[in-house]
């Protein structure tokens, strides 16, 4: 071989290698979103290790379903980082249109499992998963295709809140059908605040919130068991052995805690005094088990992830991912607010999953796959940083 075909050849190396992509993220935001799987991992077992050999003959059950639900959510994390938040953005129309069909399909017996005096869950064969986490995603996929097109027109009634309140209620209509009033406010909170943040204007915002507190404060009124919870809310402790049992257990769970917990398998609430110590009040667990500490350390996860999708929303690339990361990152604050607040007495009570930490393989894989698109979109355009020609468009 001549000198200079082996010199062509070592250049033809380097320019393939410089073109192939390589895979970008921010550590820091992976590490909190595996902290909060394992940990997820390791409190569902012990939440429920009692209740499941007593219930269901197999101590294991929840924890092998949990452990498999975390294992698929970080290969749908490598997967989704490695694919790029770009090529979700075509899907997003398809995604809310499937979403929407779900929550309708829920309706019919057969398909919608209901449990807990609500309709929430789809049982296909030995598949059973709750359509409402499907709909947050596809819900924020859509708004951030949406705003990310609409950004000059934004202030254009007909352009940049119609259509976004439109879809938002239909959504609305059918999770209120389930009934899960929490997702509903939750959605709702979430597509206000990205509508303000892209400058839709206040009046219409205000005037939206004018026009359905009365609405939602109705919704409260007639019906027995949400005025119930306001008013347990409100005063627990006046009925602990019937509405307010569960916050009552709750809050001796994170008492008997103290400041770094009485250890790990040790709880006493998860002995059939909690109910759902395992899903919605896996908290009061983590408080009772580890403590203060415990309590702090996971709302410190949840803060590093609010800190650093609010850093990758800032540095996106394009607007798009801007929308998108923040949209994410929302929702993550969103629910983990109220999850805690639930499960501190800061709020009514309401069944809404601690994001990879409470009971659930639809919830743990979907916000596996929120946290995939928000870390693709902090690796830069796409989740890849492509060298050479054609790297940046």
């Amino acid at each position: 071989m001549s000198l200079s075909a082996a010199a062509g050849m070592r250049v033809q190396r380097q320019r393939d290698s410089a073109l192939r992509p390589i895979l970008r993220y921010d550590p820091v935001l992976l590490g909190a979103v595996l902290l909060l799987l394992m940990l997820g991992v390791v409190m569902v077992y012990s939440a429920s290790a009692v209740y499941a050999g007593a219930r269901l003959g197999d101590g294991l059950w929840f924890f092998k379903r949990q452990a498999g639900a975390a294992a698929a959510g970080v290969a749908v994390v490598l997967l989704v980082m490695r694919v790029g938040y770009r090529r979700f953005e075509p899907l997003a129309v398809p995604l809310v249109i499937l979403s929407l069909a779900l929550l309708v399909l829920l309706q019919f017996p057969g398909l919608g499992h209901a449990a807990g005096g609500a309709r929430r869950w789809m049982k296909l064969g030995s598949l059973i998963f709750q359509p409402s986490e499907i709909a947050k995603i596809s819900l924020v996929l859509w708004l951030s295709r949406s705003l990310a097109r609409k950004q000059d027109r934004i202030r254009v009634f007909s352009v940049g809140f119609l259509p976004h309140i439109t879809v938002l209620g239909l959504f609305t209509i059918l999770l209120l059908l389930e009934p899960d009033f929490g997702t509903t406010v939750v959605l709702g909170v979430l597509t206000v605040a990205l509508l303000f943040a892209a400058g839709v204007r206040l009046s219409w915002l205000l005037g939206l919130g004018a026009a359905t507190a009365p609405v939602l404060a109705l919704l409260v009124w007639r019906s027995p068991y949400r005025i119930q919870r306001v008013l347990t809310f409100l005063d627990p402790w006046k009925d602990p052995q019937g509405h307010g049992y569960q916050t009552v257990e709750s809050l001796l769970g994170f008492g008997a805690g103290g400041s770094f917990g009485v250890g790990l398998g040790d709880s006493h609430q998860k002995l059939f005094f909690l109910p759902a110590a395992h899903t919605d009040f896996i908290l009061s667990i983590i408080g009772e088990e580890l403590g203060f500490a415990g309590v702090a350390a996971v709302l410190v996860l949840f803060a590093v992830v609010l800190w650093r999708g609010l850093k990758s929303a800032y540095a996106a690339s394009d607007a798009f991912g801007c929308w998108l990361a923040l949209g994410v990152t929302l929702l993550f604050s969103l629910e983990a607010l109220v999850n805690a607040g639930m499960a501190l007495a800061l709020l009514p009570t309401k069944g809404m999953a601690l994001p990879f930490l409470s009971y659930g393989m639809t919830s743990v894989v979907t916000s596996s796959f929120a946290a995939g698109l928000l870390l693709s979109v902090s690796g830069g355009p796409g989740g890849f940083l492509q060298r050479g020609a054609g790297a940046r468009r």
